[in-house]
């Protein structure tokens, strides 16, 4: 058994030390490959050793630095960052896997650049998960944009470059212009930034103006993708991927919507917003974000453009149960991060799988291919279910709690908003698995098979299955941070 603070180091550094040492592993593509499931398992059991601590009451801390009075760089380990950084790390050690077949199935080039960077967006991740104030949380946020820019831009085409920019301009820009300054007001005017349970700033600012200052936060907060600040999603669907699934369920929208999620527990306290009303105006922008972006995602043929608006509607899910702001749709929001993360890199997964065996990228081009790629369009099965809400899959206990949580709240309509959400992903989830099965085949295609583009989403599909018997620990933390608990 480690101490907190070692496994917090482990935690913290063992994807920095992946990063740093895959250039010299690459001497050897099996050493180079092998660092990220490695160091994927290692991090993993250091995330699950402070995550027990949290759960048993403790507060996991690590204090690096002193800036000014009040202000330090420390980490604090909240409920919500337990979940968070048990879902970065968990599923790290089967993307890193994957990556593996899908690079070298795929023929890419420069997959040392890739992996080193891929590892330094998991470091960010964690180092987000576990910060104890807005500061630590605000400059790992930063790091993670910039280490996933050469990963959007890896293919080095002119639709690579162009997105690159769109990623860059929209994630940087709202954080500079917004964030920034929301983290700024909060600091002059409570003169603290460290989370505290239950929030600390009722009392602290006008009520009237609290709007305000959450849709700094929210908007500020780019990589929750709320519309209309969503465009840099899709446009990033250009990246191999490994990618697309580090964007959706391993790092960077998770850390946006838990962002969201921690300044809501832990800025402002669910009783201030519950109280004062300040964040009535965010639980109907998340409600249309969620329908419109299932709208679009019906619209698109392309897998990952149609998987990648289903992802922002998604996000909003967890969004909403933040702005609801009652005790049942926190909880609902933190158990989505987990089981939308599972579901979500179980279709991506087979989206490349797909493109990998098949060179297939369209839905249209689905059809009769089922039989081709049984294991992976199974996994599609399960990871859209759980998506769906379906039990036995884990999506359908985040989504249960989050429509109690509503209705807990008084927003009955928020249940028509969930359950037409819900006929939403049958359509444009289960279409692909309609084609594949239940047409004609159109086109003779020589497929591939590649183990390690086939394993991983086939045991993130079980792992859909399994969180809808075994999410005690995720639940107790979620059950922790509605209590609004450190």
């Amino acid at each position: 058994m480690m101490s907190l603070q070692t496994a917090m180091l482990v935690g913290l550094l063992a994807p920095l030390v992946v990063a740093l040492l895959t250039p010299f592993l690459a001497v050897r593509h099996i050493w180079r490959d092998a660092a990220g499931p490695i160091g994927g398992v290692i991090t993993f059991i250091a995330a699950l050793e402070v995550a027990m601590a949290v759960r048993d009451g403790q507060t996991p801390r690590l204090f690096v630095a002193q800036i000014a009075e009040g202000l330090a760089i420390e980490f604090a380990v909240t409920p919500l960052g337990a979940i968070f950084g048990l879902v970065a790390s968990g599923l790290w050690i089967l993307a890193a896997l994957y990556t593996v077949g899908y690079m070298r199935g795929n023929h890419e080039k420069h997959q040392t650049r890739f992996t080193a960077f891929y590892a330094v967006a998991v470091h960010a991740a964690m180092a987000v998960a576990w910060s104890g104030n807005l500061l630590v949380l605000f400059i790992f946020y930063e790091i993670l944009t910039f280490s996933t820019y050469p990963l959007v831009t890896h293919k080095e085409s002119a639709a690579a470059r162009n997105a690159g920019r769109l990623y860059m301009s929209i994630l940087v820009g709202t954080s500079v212009v917004l964030l920034l300054p929301a983290v700024v007001w909060v600091w002059l005017s409570t003169g603290t930034l460290d989370f505290r349970p239950g929030g600390f700033l009722a009392g602290q600012i006008d009520p009237a103006i609290a709007p305000i200052l959450l849709g700094l936060f929210a908007f500020g907060v780019g990589k929750a993708a709320l519309m209309p600040i969503h465009r840099w999603l899709p446009a990033a669907m250009v990246a191999p991927t490994p990618v697309s699934a580090l964007l959706h369920a391993v790092a960077v929208v998770k850390a946006g919507v838990f962002t969201i999620l921690t300044v809501v527990v832990y800025v402002f306290g669910i009783d201030f917003l519950a109280k004062t009303g300040a964040s009535d105006w965010l639980v109907w922008l998340a409600a249309f974000t969620i329908l419109a972006s299932s709208m679009v995602a019906i619209t698109k043929d392309d897998i990952k453009a149609r998987l990648a608006y289903s992802t922002i509607s998604q996000l909003s899910y967890i969004v909403l149960g933040a702005a609801i702001a009652s005790s049942m749709a926190v909880q609902g929001a933190a158990l989505h991060i987990v089981m939308h993360a599972a579901g979500k890199i179980t279709l991506f997964f087979c989206a490349g799988a797909i493109y990998v065996q098949a060179h297939l990228t369209k839905i249209s081009e689905l059809d009769g291919q089922g039989r081709e790629m049984p294991w992976v369009f199974a996994a599609f099965f399960i990871g859209a279910l759980s998506i769906i809400g379906i039990p036995p899959l884990g999506g359908s206990w985040s989504k249960f709690i989050l429509m109690v949580g509503a209705v807990e709240a008084g927003y009955i309509v928020i249940l028509a908003v969930l359950g037409l959400s819900s006929l939403l992903n049958v359509y444009y989830l289960l279409e692909p698995l309609s084609r594949a099965f239940f047409r004609d085949k159109t086109r003779v295609i020589d497929v591939a098979f590649h183990p390690l583009v086939v394993v991983p989403p086939v045991l993130t599909a079980l792992i859909s299955i399994g969180l809808f018997f075994f999410d005690e620990i995720f639940l107790d933390l979620a059950i922790l941070a509605s209590r609004g608990q450190q």
